[in-house]
């Protein structure tokens, strides 16, 4: 609160913020009272913590970073410079085979001094809780930064590291974990430049995906280590599990986009497709070749045509349904493009509401004009004691077992009116 109370002043505000911290909270019918912190899941709760962790966001970026940031660049390796002068000697003498020699061996050396006195940097990022600091320098001065943070943390923000997670790596020979990503430091001396003939790659940060994470991603779709269907899918329509499927992989491969072993998700999807195709094959009672000959099919991306499966529904005088899964490109994006759109949650149904939104037809009267969906809470809401006579209508739902059913806006408007139709009747209606 008093780091609120430093740039607003509306104490009607103020209060209501310190309301929300001390409301407490309920689990299993049980009021807790918050002790501490902000509320796990609030609305509000993102937004207090980035204002709550930006002391300790001004501390690394004013105090330490400046500390521990000297020298404008490494300085020119012994090593290296002594084989580059001999180069330059067997250049002028026109020693062709001794220059090869020595080229090899000058890749096996880094151009500039990893352990140059003169030379720090730290770089901070944080997202959330989780934040991470890259630092050149020795361990020593690794530590130091480590302990005075948490210091900082213990002292100004009542908050301690967890022993567990903050670790100290050599991004060389170890890979830090940061968002899902593992965070290295690349090392290849045969990767060079085609026009300039330098090596490009070493001791650039590399992002990479973590294997563990890529097994448990195939582990849903497996068992005993081969890929099974997903009976929990089977009820569902063919046009719902096949976009099921593809929100699923769509969200991995844009999440590690950014990842430079964003190829090895093409295994996750050859598991994840193979599910498809069995669950598919069990819905209709047939088999994985003919159901992947069936929707085997290619689409366009910006980097050419993919291979993919595709299923399309065609309507009358609409625009065909279609899903697909596949397509998507598993080449690494430098640059992303973020677009900033909101999600629909996939709204799971064991209904045929796709078969039975195509026929545009009104279960009661037939009608095919302005057909829309008539939903209730629960079917034993329908079959309440009471009711002389039921409505055709209620008897669809109830024997379908269906909490949905198209109605055209006329019956609709009966239904809700309490004016249903008992029997059911031609296009045209008496008034």
């Amino acid at each position: 609160m008093p780091i609120l109370q430093e740039n607003i002043r509306d104490n009607r505000f103020l209060r209501l913020i310190e309301g929300a911290l001390k409301a407490g909270y309920c689990e299993a019918w049980t009021y807790h009272p918050s002790l501490s912190g902000s509320p796990q899941g609030g609305i509000v709760s993102p937004i207090l913590s980035n204002i709550y962790m930006d002391r300790l966001d001004r501390f690394v970026e004013n105090t330490l970073i400046p500390e521990y940031t000297k020298g404008e660049r490494r300085e020119v390796h012994p090593k290296y410079r002594q084989l580059t002068s001999q180069i330059q000697t067997l250049r002028r003498q026109g020693n062709l085979e001794g220059l090869r020699t020595l080229r090899r061996e000058l890749r096996q050396y880094p151009s500039q001094h990893p352990d140059d006195p003169g030379y720090r940097r730290l770089r901070y990022v944080r997202y959330a809780d989780d934040f991470l600091l890259g630092f050149a320098g020795p361990l020593t001065e690794a530590n130091q930064i480590k302990t005075r943070i948490a210091t900082f943390l213990t002292t100004e923000l009542r908050l301690t590291l967890s022993a567990e997670k903050t670790l100290i790596t050599h991004a060389q020979t170890g890979r830090a974990r940061f968002l899902g990503y593992e965070i290295g430091i690349m090392d290849n001396p045969t990767k060079l430049d085609r026009t300039r003939g330098t090596r490009t790659v070493n001791g650039k940060v590399g992002m990479y995906i973590p294997e563990d994470v890529i097994q448990a991603k195939r582990k849903r779709y497996l068992r005993d280590g081969q890929p099974i269907h997903r009976t929990e899918l089977i009820n569902d329509s063919e046009y719902d599990i096949i976009f099921r499927y593809q929100g699923e992989y769509r969200g991995l491969v844009n999440y590690y986009g950014l990842a430079h072993n964003l190829a090895e998700l093409g295994y996750l999807r050859w598991t994840m497709e193979t599910s498809l195709l069995k669950t598919l094959a069990c819905k209709n009672q047939t088999s994985v070749t003919k159901e992947a000959k069936r929707l085997q099919s290619t689409t366009q991306t910006p980097e050419g045509p993919r291979k993919c499966l595709k299923l399309v529904i065609q309507r009358e005088k609409k625009k065909p349904l279609m899903a697909l899964f596949g397509g998507l490109s598993l080449k690494r994006r430098r640059n992303p493009i973020i677009e900033d759109r909101v999600i629909l949650p996939y709204a799971r149904t064991t209904s045929e509401i796709v078969e039975r939104l195509l026929k545009d037809t009104c279960e009661v009267c037939g009608d095919k004009a302005n057909v829309q969906m008539h939903h209730v809470r629960h079917l034993r809401d329908l079959n309440k004691e009471g009711k002389r006579e039921m409505p055709l209508w209620m008897k669809i739902m109830i024997s379908r077992k269906r909490k949905s059913i198209p109605l055209c806006k006329r019956c609709h408007d009966d239904v809700h009116h309490n004016r249903p139709k008992v029997k059911k009747q031609g296009n045209r209606r008496a008034g």
